[in-house]
Parts: structure tokens; C-alpha cells; sequence
């Protein structure tokens, strides 16, 4: 978990940083700000995409690693190893990486007649869809389309892991053990409920009109202010977060209820192990 949580201020670091500098230069009225160039324009919907899409796949890993930990914790090592993790984590910034390929490439073809004036604080798919003369009927459908696979696929795999989650928890008997178990799974389903929560409603849908206000305000709230809870989240269960991270890792997984600076590693592995 820790492995993969370290990608995660990278990641928030960058994608603010694609929008944010932008959106603040254009609130002070700096020179030049409320420019950018249409290279610009469509490099900056590619790198956000990338970003969006790589925290997308990197959320479904990190519940994966909660199932493990959870629901097999005598394989966590060998489910959860270090080149497991690499591999996990490669793949999410690799397919990440391929996401807004196909998107920008159709948007590229696609003939600007202006007032060339992007009603955003970003370049993002919808309003440049507004500017276009051409019949962006196609482009709507890619961008519906690859948003689905995304959303989907990551969401499938979260759902079946805390699905599987569920279920094992529902059969450990102690109270105690099933809100210690539980409670490594808090944060994680926050952030996940709150981002895809924005992400299916401003881009699982094929219209482009729609309120632009409103979509400013939660396109704000995904790309800025979520990035910005997101270690707040994390660090309410920050003795969770601490547990796993107290040995040396992948060693130390298997001894059940070793402890390291008087943390007990994986609580309710004890009473699984008596199942």
C-alpha cells in the first residue's frame, strides 16, 4: 500500500501543475495568461488525461492491495511483492499514458472558426467541442467511449475487491476485528467515491451542452480541490498508514502479529489464521 501511495503526490503534484499555474496567472490578469497557443491547448487536455486516467488505474491497484491484504493475508508477500508492485504500478502510468491518445488525435481534426475564446479555466474536451464548425459527432463518441473503458474497467476492479473485502469481513466474528480490518479501507473509499464520483458525471455522457457554470464547479473540485484533500484524507487513519510501513517491505508479511514500534501489523490476520 505504502509503494503505491508514494506514487500519489507525484502524480496530484503534476496534475495540479498542468492547470493550476495557468488558472492563477489568468486570475491576476498576467500578461499573456489568458493566451495559450493551440499546440498548448491540446497538450495540456493530453497531459491532464494522462494524469486523470493513471490515477483512475492506480486507485483499482490500491484496492487490489487492500483485497490481498485483507482476504489473503498469508500470500501478501507473494500477491503484493516488490516486482508485483513495480509491474502494478508501471502498468497503471503505461495505459495511463495511451489513454488521450486516440482523443487528442481525433480532436486534432477537427476546424476551429472562432471567436476562438475556450469558456474554461483549462482546455478541456467539452468546451473545445463547442468551438468546433466541424461535426464533432465522432470525436463525442471516442471521448465517450475511451471515458467508459476507464471508468469501468478501474471501478470494476475496485468494486470486486471491496466486494470480496465485504465478504470476509462479514464472516470474522469480533466487532472489534472488523472495524480494525475495515478501517485500512476508510481513506481509500473516500478519495475513490469523491473522484469517481466527477469523473462519471462530467465524462461518461456523449452532450456537450450542458451548464457550463456547473461544470466549471466540479472540474474545479476534481482537478483542484481533491488533489488537495486527497493526503488530508489519507492521514485521518494515519496509524493505518504507519502499520504496514513500520518493517521492512515485503518481509515481516506471514508473521501475523509481529510488531515494529508498537504497531501491530494487520490486527485481525490472528483471528483469519485461526479460520
Amino acid at each position: 500500500m505504502c509503494f503505491f501511495l508514494a506514487h500519489l503526490p507525484c502524480l496530484e503534484t503534476w496534475y495540479t501543475s498542468v492547470t493550476v499555474p495557468k488558472m492563477l496567472a489568468g486570475f491576476i490578469r498576467a500578461h499573456g495568461a489568458e493566451n495559450i497557443s493551440y499546440a498548448g491547448c491540446l497538450s495540456q487536455l493530453f497531459i491532464f488525461t494522462f494524469f486523470g486516467a493513471t490515477e483512475c488505474f492506480l486507485l483499482a491497484v490500491m484496492a487490489y492491495d487492500r483485497y490481498v491484504a485483507i482476504c489473503v493475508p498469508l500470500r501478501y508477500g507473494s500477491l503484493v511483492s516488490w516486482g508485483t508492485c513495480f509491474h502494478l504500478a508501471a502498468a497503471c502510468w503505461l495505459v495511463g499514458f495511451l489513454t488521450p491518445i486516440l482523443p487528442i488525435y481525433f480532436m486534432s481534426q477537427l476546424t476551429f472558426c472562432g471567436p476562438n475564446v475556450v469558456d474554461h479555466f483549462f482546455c478541456d474536451a467539452s468546451p473545445l467541442l463547442a468551438l468546433s464548425c466541424s461535426d464533432v459527432t465522432l470525436k463525442e463518441i471516442v471521448d465517450f467511449l475511451v471515458s467508459l473503458a476507464v471508468l469501468l474497467v478501474s471501478s470494476t476492479v475496485i468494486a470486486v475487491s471491496y466486494g470480496n473485502i465485504v465478504w470476509t469481513l462479514l464472516h470474522i466474528r469480533s466487532a472489534a476485528e472488523r472495524r480494525k480490518a475495515f478501517s485500512t479501507c476508510i481513506a481509500h473509499l473516500v478519495v475513490v467515491s469523491l473522484f469517481y464520483g466527477t469523473l462519471f458525471f462530467m465524462y461518461v455522457r456523449t452532450k456537450v451542452a450542458s451548464s457550463t457554470n456547473f461544470n466549471k464547479v466540479v472540474s474545479v473540485f476534481y482537478s483542484v480541490v481533491m488533489p488537495m484533500l486527497n493526503p488530508l484524507i489519507y492521514s485521518l487513519r494515519n496509524k493505518e498508514v504507519k502499520g504496514p510501513c513500520a518493517v521492512p517491505f515485503p518481509s515481516g508479511f506471514g508473521g501475523g502479529n509481529e510488531e515494529a514500534d508498537g504497531v501491530t501489523q494487520f490486527p485481525h490476520l490472528g483471528y483469519l489464521q485461526g479460520q
